[in-house]
């Protein structure tokens, strides 16, 4: 198992989901909760994130292949749309959409907007099935990348909890310069999705 593989794989994962980001939307969605409330809005967010994501992870590449999308068409895709976000990370495009947006109190925010789209949206969703179709036949790798899935969620799941004191102390410019970090790591790793789809169409 490639330890490099493994390193990229949970880099991308962090800089897709983005749980700094989620800080102010969490905090917005959450205001007048009690702790208690807060935790148990986080953990369900979580869990229902890691759903959605273990199964497009694990059949993903199979509805694409039953509608005919070939993994190279689809690396090459998920590839351009990372890179999108990379963009609207580094312009601070989506931090404005997220701060934009205003909790309904009509719904449980958990599963929707937390859990989906702004935890398992379409960035995440596309490098699951990506990192999958990488693992190839081999188990050991596909179940190294579901830890590295589940590990992250617990990740963010720490970094909901944390999200008042992380606010105060990380400020305004702090998230940004975090955000915009975390972007130019992202563009780049989505140039590589795009190389290896390429590569794997046989053009190069």
């Amino acid at each position: 198992m490639d330890s490099a593989f493994l390193i990229t794989a949970f880099a991308t994962l962090f800089v897709v989901i983005d749980p700094p980001g989620l800080v102010p939307m969490f905090i917005a969605l959450t205001t007048g909760m009690s702790a208690e409330h807060r935790r148990a809005m986080a953990l369900r967010a979580c869990l229902i994130a890691t759903i959605l994501l273990t199964a497009f992870g694990f059949f993903g590449e199979s509805i694409l292949g039953f509608i005919g999308i070939s993994m190279p068409a689809f690396r090459i895709a998920g590839g351009i749309l990372l890179f999108l976000t990379a963009l609207d990370m580094l312009f601070e495009r989506r931090t404005q959409r997220r701060e934009g947006q205003t909790p309904d109190p009509d719904h449980d925010p958990s599963v929707f907007p937390l859990a989906t789209p702004l935890i398992a949206g379409p960035g995440a969703i596309a490098t699951m099935i990506l990192l999958m179709g990488q693992a190839g036949e081999s188990w050991m790798v596909s179940a190294a990348i579901l830890g590295l899935l589940w590990a992250m969620m617990l990740v963010t799941y720490l970094f909901l909890l944390a999200s008042p004191p992380l606010e105060r102390m990380l400020g305004r410019t702090g998230t940004v310069v975090i955000t915009r970090l975390l972007g130019m790591l992202l563009a780049a790793l989505s140039v590589q999705f795009v190389i290896d789809g390429v590569r794997q169409t046989g053009l190069i």
